[in-house]
C-alpha cells in the first residue's frame, strides 16, 4: 500500500513550514522541538493559525440550496504573522493545564473512592456485595440484553480487579482474611468508571450525602458533573 505524503526529515518538515508563511525566528530550536514533540503532535496546536476560506456549501444533489449555508475550510497557508513558537506556547499551556486537570480529578477520585468505602462499611464490612443495599434499577432490575442485573454486571467487573490486581495489600489481606475484600481494601483497586458506577447505584440518601461535602445538592447533579 502506498501513502500519498512522502517521509521528510526534520529540517525538511520545518522548511514546509516556512514555505507556508509559518515564522521561525530560531531553527535550531524550532528543529529541537520536532525532534521532542513531533509534527504530527504539534500540527494540531498551529492549526488554529491556519487561513480559513469560505464557501457556500451545495445541497446533496449539488445545487445551490434556497438558503445559503456558508461553511470554511483551513488551507495549508498560516496568516501573517504566525510564528513556530506560537504553537509551541499552545503546546506548553495546554500540556499545564492538563496536569492541573489530572491532579484536581486524581484528589476528587480518592477522595470519593474514601466517601463511598466509608458509607457502605457502615452497614456492613461487604455492603458493596448485597445487592438489597442499592437502589432496585440498581440491585434487582434486571437487564433485557444480558438478563443479569447491574450490579451483578458491577461484581463481575469487581472480581476481575481484584483477581488481577498484584498490590501487596491485596495479596496480604488474601492471605490473612480470605476473600472477599472488606470494602475499604477493594475500593483501592477500583478504577473510576468503576468506583463511579457503584456510587450511581448507591440509595439516593447516601448519594445526597456524599454529594454534599463536594458543595453539591444532590447526588444525582454529582453524577452528572463527573460522567461529563
Amino acid at each position: 500500500m502506498r501513502y500519498p505524503k512522502p517521509w521528510k526529515s526534520y529540517s525538511e518538515q520545518l522548511d514546509l513550514l516556512v514555505s507556508r508563511g509559518m515564522t521561525v525566528s530560531d531553527r535550531d530550536r524550532a528543529l529541537d522541538y520536532l525532534e521532542r514533540i513531533g509534527y504530527y503532535r504539534l500540527s494540531g496546536y498551529w492549526f488554529p493559525f491556519r487561513i480559513r476560506v469560505s464557501f457556500c456549501a451545495l445541497s446533496p444533489r449539488g445545487e445551490k440550496p434556497k438558503k445559503p449555508r456558508v461553511e470554511s475550510i483551513a488551507t495549508d497557508e498560516f496568516k501573517p504573522g504566525t510564528t513556530f513558537q506560537n504553537a509551541v506556547d499552545l503546546y506548553v499551556f495546554d500540556k499545564k493545564l492538563r496536569l492541573l486537570t489530572l491532579d484536581a480529578l486524581e484528589r476528587i477520585e480518592v477522595a470519593l473512592r474514601v466517601d463511598v468505602a466509608h458509607t457502605l462499611g457502615r452497614h456492613d464490612a461487604f455492603a458493596y456485595l448485597n445487592p438489597d443495599r442499592f437502589h432496585s434499577e440498581f440491585g434487582s432490575v434486571l437487564d433485557e440484553k444480558t438478563g443479569l442485573t447491574r450490579h451483578h454486571t458491577w461484581v463481575s467487573k469487581h472480581a476481575q480487579l481484584i483477581a488481577r490486581s498484584k498490590e501487596e495489600f491485596v495479596r496480604h489481606n488474601k492471605a490473612k482474611y480470605g476473600l472477599p475484600l472488606a470494602v475499604w481494601v477493594a475500593c483501592e483497586v477500583w478504577d473510576f468508571g468503576t468506583l463511579s458506577t457503584l456510587y450511581n447505584g448507591m440509595q439516593e440518601d447516601e448519594q445526597d450525602a456524599i454529594s454534599r461535602q463536594y458543595g453539591v445538592n444532590n447526588g444525582v447533579s454529582l453524577q452528572a458533573g463527573y460522567v461529563a
